[in-house]
């Protein structure tokens, strides 16, 4: 769970969680930085962040475990972040949270590289500067080609690789650039 955003949506600040939960603004602070994980909180914190936030302690720590979603439902999730978000704030979000730094260190490289395309396509999109911080990220590339699940149902039912040519010549050049094959990212249901 991602308790900046939560905050940010009920547009509550972290002194202000500190204070209704009675933790620490310190330990606040270094929850929502990242640099304290959630599970290594004690239940008691975690208790009181999550009555304050007015959410159940179990979604507070279903975010904390290290669940790995579908390559697709992680995609479909930054998708909606970017439209629910908005451009600027979701550039500023992945930013300040250095999620994409997170999923490599975890090695989760196709996320990885999905959120910094993401990232790189959304700041060419809005005439923002690239951010050099990933720079050593950028050199890196999946050894095969990911194509979206509906790429390869199409593929599989046509028996033709006439989908995945397509999908290639329709992808985004800034996700292609890591073998990650993406034309859309604006119209997600």
């Amino acid at each position: 769970m991602d308790i900046n955003l939560i905050l940010k949506n009920r547009n509550m600040t972290k002194y202000r969680l500190a204070k209704r939960s009675g933790v620490p603004q310190s330990t606040v602070q270094d929850i929502c930085n990242g640099k304290t994980e959630l599970h290594k909180c004690t239940a008691e914190t975690v208790y009181k962040i999550a009555k304050a936030l007015d959410i159940s302690v179990e979604s507070m720590i279903a975010g904390s475990v290290d669940y790995r979603p579908s390559f697709e439902h992680f995609k479909s999730t930054i998708c909606h972040m970017v439209n629910d978000m908005g451009d600027f704030d979701f550039i500023i979000h992945i930013l300040e949270t250095d999620k994409i730094r997170s999923l490599y260190n975890k090695e989760w490289y196709p996320e990885c590289l999905y959120l910094l395309a993401m990232l790189d396509y959304l700041s060419k999109e809005n005439d923002i500067s690239i951010c050099s911080e990933y720079n050593d990220l950028r050199r890196a590339r999946l050894s095969k080609i990911l194509y979206p699940l509906g790429v390869l149902t199409r593929r599989f039912l046509s028996g033709s690789d006439e989908p995945l040519q397509e999908s290639l010549e329709q992808a985004i050049p800034e996700f292609l650039k890591y073998n990650i094959v993406e034309s859309e990212i604006r119209n997600v249901v």
